[in-house]
């Protein structure tokens, strides 16, 4: 599969070789550069989930009015990463703690998420969240819910990161995630 492929994926595909879990981590660009270079991720999709308008837009999510939070769908091999790995991942590379933002990203568009499709998924999801709960000394405002009405965000956003290394965002903001993900999880690194 082309990890950067923008087609959906859920729980519902016939196929048993892969799995997929639901993310919101701030804004979608930062947390889909990270997980593309996550060994075992099969493919990353931005979008938005868990609002209450059909298909949104962009321009629609961000007004704050429509109850998305901008996700990733992240598609992984079970056999290769774990999903406790890939939350582990996730609560390194952004600050569960901020309600409705991420650094300068402000909005209930930017909020933190697990978004699962499988009762087995929310078990280890709220085992996780429990123990990133017990190790930080603000709480954790992580959302854990059923992933409802995702769609796949417009064509421009995907593997944004590598198509717009430069521009200012992602020089100042995406690429010091991706440097910190680099460092802190070498070992899960997928090879060039």
């Amino acid at each position: 599969m082309n990890p950067t492929s923008a087609s959906s994926l859920t729980s519902s595909s016939s196929s048993s070789s892969f799995k997929v879990i639901t993310l919101g981590g701030g804004c979608f660009w930062c947390t889909e550069a990270v997980f593309l270079r996550v060994q075992g991720v099969l493919k990353v999709v931005s979008g938005y989930s868990n609002g209450h308008v059909l298909n949104p837009s962009y321009e629609q999510v961000c007004t704050g009015t429509t109850g998305h939070n901008e996700v990733v769908q992240v598609s992984y091999d079970p056999a290769k990463i774990s999903l406790r790995e890939l939350l582990e991942i996730f609560f390194v590379i952004h600050d569960p703690t901020t309600l409705n933002r991420q650094g300068n990203d402000v909005g209930t568009q930017y909020r933190s998420g697990i978004y699962f499709t499988q009762e087995a998924d929310r078990e280890v999801a709220q085992q996780v969240l429990d123990e990133v709960s017990r190790e930080h000394s603000a709480r954790v405002v992580t959302e854990l819910l059923p992933l409802h009405n995702f769609s796949v965000a417009e064509d421009y956003h995907q593997d944004y990161f590598r198509q717009h290394p430069n521009q200012g965002y992602c020089a100042f903001v995406v690429a010091p995630k991706v440097k910190k993900f680099l460092q802190t999880f070498a070992d899960k690194v997928r090879d060039a």
